[in-house]
């Protein structure tokens, strides 16, 4: 069997300037990106449908108008959108309409950086494959038992959803087929392009039939990511959107200025203290500064939730659980949770510390305006954080204002 390798010299231009809102951007082919009004325009298996209007989908998105048919059409894609936006229904429409529900084997593949969003990927491709008796998905994460995972796949699943190490160490021990395998797809794909899990990708994909196609999906994708997937893509389609509208319509942007870090403490308890929200998420840089920050809260009788990688998986998912049943409703966080987990009823995202890259800024406050719903970001900034503040606003083309003095009045007005 051909597998892919990763080649160096692949002569693709990949990367565009964000001229145009969405483009198809890769002149060397010549696909036309269409607009799909309705889902039934793009011609779906009838319980696939079915699926997706029962799980609350109407219309298409922006994102899933475009890059649904290119993944049907076999095409290699980059797609980029907004966070919250669609872009996990539309991959998993595309991988369960191209699985042929008479081969029992693995087909699809999706891999995502953290157990959290692959486990929420697995509820949402369940959740449109409902109706599609045939169909099996199987998640493969890490933390979790490999020999039940095992089961599902030997029982025939042909989507398999999991996080880079197990998936590769299920490859090698044979325990994932991949002579059947025809569509590869990583969710925040920058971040799976990173030096982190760089080798574990390429294993993935020099483990994978030399047909199969990849669907690279993120919020971000910074130059240096582009120039990575030119050694593994075909002439992809690029589906892409302008630096300045990536700071996402319906957030408002604010930030404190707390001069000095030993500040923002009282800062924080005196604006928890002022505003009525219904779940909120505060990040800080580092996982020793999440247990910092939970303890001073805790004594100061706020209850919250922490989340980092050092906790277990058994403790990372109840606390989730919690957070998603608002038994819960302050989640302290590093950016482990930045990207791509939806939790509805989120509507403020406090930076407690300001992120030290661009692209974590953008993954942090789309936690909050999920599918066009309004949501609020507060940044505590000091001095020395100015900067850091000052260059993304300056990237994106964005303005970050200071924080109205009556920010409850602000959030009734805005938001109820």
């Amino acid at each position: 069997m051909e597998t892919n390798t990763f080649d160096e010299n692949k002569n693709n231009d990949l990367y565009e300037s964000y001229e145009d809102d969405i483009k198809e951007s890769t002149e060397s082919t010549k696909y036309i990106v269409d607009n799909y009004d309705s889902f039934e325009d793009l011609e779906l298996k009838d319980n696939l449908l079915r699926g997706l209007y029962s799980y609350g989908f109407e219309t298409p998105s922006a994102i899933q108008r475009r890059a649904i048919k290119p993944m049907i059409d076999g095409k290699d894609i980059v797609a980029q959108a907004q966070s919250g936006t669609g872009k996990t229904g539309a991959f998993s429409t595309g991988a369960l309409q191209v699985i042929d529900e008479n081969i029992s084997e693995c087909q699809a593949l999706i891999i995502a950086p953290t157990r959290e969003l692959a486990n929420q990927i697995s509820y949402v491709s369940n959740a449109l494959s409902n109706h599609m008796e045939k169909i099996s998905i199987a998640l493969c994460v890490g933390g979790t038992s490999l020999y039940e995972s095992k089961d599902k796949i030997k029982d025939g699943a042909q989507l398999i959803i999991g996080t880079p190490g197990r998936i590769i160490k299920m490859i090698s021990m044979n325990i994932i087929p991949t002579r059947f395998i025809k569509m590869m797809i990583l969710d925040e794909a920058d971040e799976l392009l990173s030096h982190s899990f760089m080798p574990q990708i390429r294993e993935v994909v020099q483990s994978l039939p030399e047909s199969c196609q990849i669907c690279l999906y993120s919020a971000t994708m910074p130059k240096d990511k582009f120039e990575i997937t030119r050694r593994f893509l075909r002439d992809p389609v690029n589906i892409l959107v302008k630096r300045e509208n990536l700071t996402l319509e319906g957030i408002s942007q604010f930030f404190v200025d707390v001069d000095r870090e030993e500040w923002k403490l009282e800062t924080l308890c005196d604006l928890y203290n002022t505003i009525s929200i219904s779940q909120s998420i505060i990040y800080v840089n580092t996982k020793k500064r999440v247990d910092w920050l939970s303890d001073q809260l805790r004594d100061r009788d706020f209850p919250v939730g922490i989340i980092h990688s050092d906790l277990t998986p058994v403790d990372r998912t109840r606390i989730m659980s919690d957070f998603r049943h608002g038994t819960t409703r302050i989640l302290i966080s590093t950016d482990l949770l930045a990207r791509g987990i939806d939790v509805q009823q989120v509507s403020i995202v406090v930076n407690y510390d300001i992120p030290n890259n661009r692209e974590s800024y953008i993954h942090r406050i789309g936690r909050s305006g999920r599918y066009g719903r309004k949501g609020l970001a507060i940044n505590f900034v000091t001095r020395r954080e100015s900067m850091l503040l000052k260059d993304i606003e300056q990237f994106y083309e964005t303005e970050i204002k200071p924080m109205p003095q009556d920010i409850q009045g602000y959030i009734t007005l805005t938001y109820n």
